[in-house]
């Protein structure tokens, strides 16, 4: 954990560094002087910074779990950078009174966070590369029953987890291994680890076993106060993967900490005045794009503009959903969009690709049944089905569904049960850990969906 905080400490105190060079170096370029002809700016250069932070905070740019090489992370790291810009400029040159020093030149502002852009991935990659070589021989521990240590190895897969699992079962023995199970004796597993032969990423416990005795429960709580990063699944769950296992809900799940939403009326008024002034914007911003694709639509096969279906909203009322039409209207078919779908159009391709069919759901903000971030609304058809296989569905009801949401950015499109499944424990995650920094960091993510056309 020391180690963590030292990695994230690094690379704060690194993008400072860098932004304060970039600024100093760009305008002694650019102008041929310093700011305000002082040598060398640094306080006006807080403000850019503390936006940078921000920004790439959002997009888990601090998080040692992030996968830094990866191409979606280099496009939100753009993204980021550049949402940090725009809020620089409008900032600077709207709101901020004459006389800051970074109102002397647009330019060097803007050629500044350009640089920032590749400077600070090389060196994000550079340490991360080098994390991951350490880590490799680090393992991940998990020590629960038979069943859910397969579940959790199965997870871990599809999550795409680089680290070594060790399964371990309080009743493993060297028979199971034997036989062709996976299973090692935690006491073998205790012992590498005291004597050196074995360094772990982390201790993964699985909750209410009813095979840890009192001996191996002193164990345990030994080893996490001498500095075993040690987790409960659940737990281990939402820092690792952000999502609520499925396997821990029940009826009082919902009375445990967080939900803020919720518990403090506060918050949902602040979202609702946010959804209001910012649905109201968009509207008015997307009224011509909303009549090019509607000039579209109809010159393609002269059907119906809009598409309206029953979805279910929040405390399970039904409402209307409006979007632009992007299938023919012939009726039957899959209740599913499923790959390469042939009722979709050409155009309609386009629109859903682009994201501009879900424009007309800014009225459904606008009317209060929907907000701009939330669970995805689902087809009354879907749900009357849902809630019948699944318990606790419903628990995804207690907010106002949303346009995009923690689930939209981080799984793709449901097109089964299973998908269901596993979008729910994203959208539980988001209801019970609901900030608007959480949604910040939504807002920038779905700009790189949107960019990259995933989805449909």
């Amino acid at each position: 954990m020391v180690n963590r905080k030292r990695i994230v400490l690094g690379f704060i105190t690194l993008d400072l560094v860098m932004l304060v060079v970039a600024f100093n170096t760009v305008s002694w370029l650019w102008l041929h002087r310093s700011f305000s002809n002082e040598e060398f700016v640094i306080v006006p250069l807080m403000f850019p910074a503390l936006l940078q932070i921000l920004a790439l905070y959002l997009i888990d740019g601090y998080k040692t779990q992030t996968d830094m090489m990866s191409l979606d992370y280099t496009s939100q790291h753009v993204i980021a950078l550049a949402a940090a810009l725009l809020t620089t400029l409008v900032a600077t040159f709207i709101i901020i009174p004459s006389g800051y020093t970074l109102q002397q030149s647009r330019s060097v502002t803007i050629l500044s966070f350009l640089l920032l852009m590749p400077v600070t991935l090389s060196y994000r990659r550079f340490i991360w590369s080098k994390l991951q070589n350490a880590r490799r021989g680090r393992s991940l521990v998990f020590l629960g029953d038979r069943e859910s240590c397969l579940v959790f190895k199965a997870e871990c897969e599809k999550q795409g987890m680089r680290q070594p699992i060790i399964l371990c079962s309080p009743a493993a023995n060297s028979d199971t291994q034997s036989q062709g199970e996976e299973l090692h004796p935690f006491d073998q597993v205790l012992d590498q680890l005291k004597n050196g032969g074995l360094e772990i990423e982390a201790l993964v416990l699985r909750e209410s076993n009813h095979e840890f005795t009192d001996d191996l429960s002193q164990t345990l709580i030994g080893l996490y106060f001498s500095g075993v990063p040690t987790y409960t699944l659940e737990l281990f769950h939402q820092t690792y993967w952000r999502k609520i296992p499925l396997y821990r809900l029940n009826q009082t799940w919902l009375f445990q900490e967080g939900f803020q939403i919720a518990r403090e009326p506060v918050f949902e008024r602040l979202k609702r005045i946010t959804d209001i002034a910012l649905s109201s914007l968009g509207i008015l911003f997307a009224l011509p794009v909303i009549g090019i694709a509607a000039l579209a639509i109809k010159l393609e096969d002269g059907g119906p503009v809009f598409f309206r279906q029953n979805r279910i909203g929040r405390n399970r009322v039904p409402f209307p959903l409006f979007k632009l039409r992007t299938m023919r209207t012939t009726e039957g078919g899959d209740l599913y969009t499923q790959k390469n779908d042939r009722r979709i159009t050409r155009i309609g391709g386009f629109l859903r690709t682009s994201r501009i069919d879900e424009i007309p759901q800014l009225i459904n903000v606008l009317r209060g049944e929907m907000s701009l971030i939330g669970p995805r609304a689902e087809w009354d058809k879907l749900v009357a089905d849902y809630e019948a296989k699944i318990p606790c569905y419903h628990f995804r009801h207690l907010v106002k569904p949303g346009i995009t949401g923690w689930a939209q950015i981080n799984y793709p499109y449901g097109a089964n049960l299973e998908d269901t499944l596993r979008k729910l424990e994203y959208d539980l995650y988001y209801i019970r850990h609901f900030s608007f920094i959480l949604d910040a960091s939504i807002v920038l993510k779905t700009i790189h969906v949107m960019l990259f056309g995933k989805g449909r």
